[in-house]
């Protein structure tokens, strides 16, 4: 299984949508190749959906790492969307995710690259509380 890698754009925001693993050989190189252009292009802002990456090896946290460096050389921002669970401890244990924000909601991950943007989550107990006198 090798590794796809698919390019939209929202709101001003360069998704990548990545499908397959992200190892040592061509898939990492594909990685690289394809995420250090935009990347390193200055103020980018880059969310990758890592919603169908079934593994990530050593090689793959490399590439990570290689694309943050370059991010903070160019004052680029990359953000994680829906890691699964073990990618996200993965991230834990080698202490990655404190270099990457992650998100489990598209929106929620669109929204934190506009920090004056606020949403308002609804919460129901604050609603039930508000009405009780009703």
């Amino acid at each position: 299984m090798g590794l796809d890698i698919e390019q939209r754009e929202r709101e001003g925001i360069l998704i990548f949508d990545l499908k397959g693993r992200v190892v040592m050989g061509p898939e990492a190189s594909h990685f690289r190749d394809t995420l250090h252009p935009p990347v390193a292009t200055s103020d980018a802002k880059v969310l990758l959906n890592l919603a169908e990456v079934a593994y990530i090896d050593s090689t793959g946290l490399g590439a990570l790492v290689f694309l943050s460096s370059a991010a903070r050389k160019a004052n680029s921002q990359v953000k994680l969307l829906a890691t699964n669970a073990r990618n996200l401890e993965l991230l834990v244990t080698t202490k990655l995710e404190t270099i990457f924000e992650n998100f489990s909601e598209e929106q929620d991950a669109i929204n934190s690259f506009f920090p004056d943007r606020a949403v308002k989550k609804f919460d129901i107990l604050e609603f039930v509380r508000d009405n009780e006198n009703d």
